[in-house]
Order: structure tokens, then sequence, then C-alpha cells
């Protein structure tokens, strides 16, 4: 290479020198771009689910207004399961006798009217002789009486003798309606010997004490019917309680299998019982398969103060209404579309139920069993954005 040669590389090599420093002096002398900010709080979850009528059936969540009153207004009580006063009947004979016919046996459909069983007695003998003799009585004072008219009538009796056939014709007509009321009233059956035991209601036979060949006094009990179709519930409660209690009231009941039922009070005796000291309070359900004779567990939402002076405030929601998300407390509330979280509030806890403080109205419909399952939806779609 010849010197001028060498002065080309050397030209060459510091003018590339030159470049390199100039440009990493301009990177040093700009700024720096901040590094971008990043929230360190995660995002808050959405607060809808979308769900149908037939999806929430499927899922068994249960859906119902919450409900007015405050935690210490719930009065639980153990129940009775009756029929109505007049959907039973107690069947006896009206005659002293012996049972010689049963037509009917224990849960058999009865109507109104129909013959069970026939007790054979002699007083329903003698109530038919009595009644067969009215009946020829009348007959006698009848013919009498259209003789002497006819007497009169012809001017060879006087007008007195047929004034006393005819009131010898009303003594007997009213003879006869006795002899028919006694054997009305004791069921005097066809043939004569008889009394028979005729049920009042149509529904089943809950009870059949009788049997073949008994003899049995006067109104013995031999047969007890029942309509399982109209019930009412009845329960015992101290006083105290009973007092705060008022027609209308929402009730939940318990039935022996667990299942929540929905109810009303219907009425309240508000008095106590000589033998009880408790007042009776009648619940009258919603639904369900409840029967005569069945147990059940009772929370009544009472509605009244002890010493009557105003109406429970607040809501009340069941315990498994209320969720958490994240580090709210939430209810769900039912949506055209499915469900919305709604913040709420939660005050005290007890018996299954949660006082709600702030955040919901009486009487919004919410999701009131297997809310649990909107959480988890929630939840995962959640985890499914990140």
């Amino acid at each position: 290479m010849n010197q001028k040669n060498k002065l080309y590389v050397g030209g060459a090599l510091g003018l590339a020198v030159a470049a390199t420093l100039g440009f990493g002096a301009a990177r040093l002398t700009q700024p720096v771009p901040a590094a971008p900010q990043t929230d360190s709080k995660p995002a808050a979850p959405g607060d809808s689910v979308t769900m149908s009528a037939q999806d929430v059936g499927q899922s068994q969540i249960a859906v119902g207004p919450a409900m007015a009153g405050a935690l210490d207004a719930a009065v639980m009580a153990s129940a009775t399961v009756e029929a109505m006063p007049d959907a039973q009947a107690v069947l006896t004979a009206h005659a002293p006798g012996t049972v010689t016919r049963i037509l009917k046996r224990i849960g058999d459909p009865v109507r109104a009217g129909e013959v069970l069983l026939l007790v054979e007695s002699r007083d329903a003998s003698q109530i038919a002789g009595d009644q067969a003799a009215a009946a020829a009585r009348v007959a006698l004072a009848r013919q009498q009486a259209a003789r002497e008219q006819s007497l009169v009538a012809q001017g060879v009796s006087a007008r007195a003798d047929y004034e006393t056939a005819q009131a010898n014709l009303a003594v007997a007509q009213a003879e006869a309606r006795r002899a028919a009321g006694a054997a009305g009233a004791v069921r005097l059956a066809r043939d004569g010997r008889s009394v028979a035991v005729v049920s009042p209601i149509s529904g089943r036979i809950t009870a059949l004490p009788a049997n073949l060949g008994q003899f049995v006094p006067a109104e013995t009990e031999l047969v007890r019917v029942a309509d399982p179709r109209r019930i009412q519930i009845t329960a015992s409660l101290p006083v105290s309680d009973a007092a705060r209690v008022r027609a209308g009231d929402k009730v939940e009941l318990t039935s022996g299998d667990g299942g929540k039922i929905e109810g009303r009070v219907r009425s309240s005796t508000g008095v106590a019982t000589a033998d009880t000291r408790s007042a009776t309070v009648v619940i009258e359900p919603s639904g369900g398969s409840f029967v005569p004779g069945q147990l059940a567990q009772v929370r009544i939402f009472a509605s009244g103060l002890a010493d009557g002076g105003g109406v429970k405030s607040g809501v009340i929601v069941p315990q498994d209404a209320v969720q958490t998300l994240g580090d709210r407390s939430v209810v769900f509330v039912r949506t055209d579309k499915g469900f919305k979280a709604r913040p709420v509030q939660v005050g005290s806890r007890g018996e299954g139920l949660v006082s709600i403080a702030s955040g919901l109205s009486a009487g919004t419909k919410i999701a009131t069993s297997n809310a649990f399952l909107l959480k988890a939806e929630i939840e995962k779609n959640e985890g499914g954005d990140e």
C-alpha cells in the first residue's frame, strides 16, 4: 500500500469513529421515557351473569323477594299439620247396637252422604215402629176428617164433629213428623232395624276403630274422615311472641324432608290456653305435600312489636343469598337477562338469616339459594380475562 492509500484508509476510519462517538453522545443526552405504570389493584370482576329462565331452573337457583323485618322478628316454633275444622269428621252411631256391616277400609275415599257401616240396634227397631204407627194414625185421621166433611156438607153431622176430626188429623201429623225426625236423627236404615253411619264430607278414612260384631254404646267413635287437600298448620307460641304476630305475616315452613315452603299467618288467638299456657297461631301453607298429623318447623316473620308500638323495619335475606366478591358482600338481583351482583352492607346474622343494613329494599327479587353458583360464574369469567 502506498502512502496515498494509507491516507484514504486512515481518513475513513477516523470518520467512522467520529460518527460512532457522536451517535452515543446523542443517545446519552436524550431523556429516557418513563416506563408505563400499571395498576397494582386487580380490575373488578364483571357483576352480571347472563342466564335464561331455563338455566335458572336447571341450576336450582331459587328466586324470591327480600323480606321486610328485623332479624329478631323471626319467631321459631314447632307446629302440627291438621285438617281444617270443616274438612274432618268424627262419625258415631246415634244409637247403641252391634256393628253388622263395615263397607269401607282405612284409606278408602268416601263421598259426602255415603254409608260407611251399619249398626243393628233395638232402639232403631223401636223408632221404626213408632214411625210406622204415626203414619197409620195420620192415614186414619185423614179418613175421619174427610168423612166428617162429607157429612157436614150433607147436613147430617154437626160442624163441631168435623172440627174435632181436623184437630185429630193435625195431632197425628205432628206425631208423624216427630217420629220422622227421630228416624232421621239416628240415620235409620232401610231395613228398619239398623242405624247407618254416614259421612258428612268427602275425603278419606283416616281411622276405623270399629270391628265387626262389636257392641258399641251410642256416640262411640267408629270412623274418622278427613280431606287431606284442605289443611291448616297450628303452632303454639309464648304469649310474648304471639303478641307480635299479625294476620298475613310471612311464614317459612320446613317439612320433614327439609324442604322449604312458604305460608301466611291466617289468625292468632293472642291469648294463652289454660293447659299449655301458650297462644295458638293458625298458618295456611301456599303449597307442599303436608298431610294431617305431620309435624313441621315454622319460622314466622312477625311484623308487630311486643308492645304494639309499630312495625319492624329492615330487610332480611337467607344466609345463602349473601356472597363475597373480593372485599364486597353482594346479593344477586334478578334481571331480565339473568342476575346482577349488588353490594350490600350486612348486619347481624342468626338462624340461617342475614339482616341487610343498606343496599337492598324489601320486595326486590334475589337469588335466595345456590347463589354461590353465580359467584363461581363471575369468578370464572374473571380468571378467563387475565
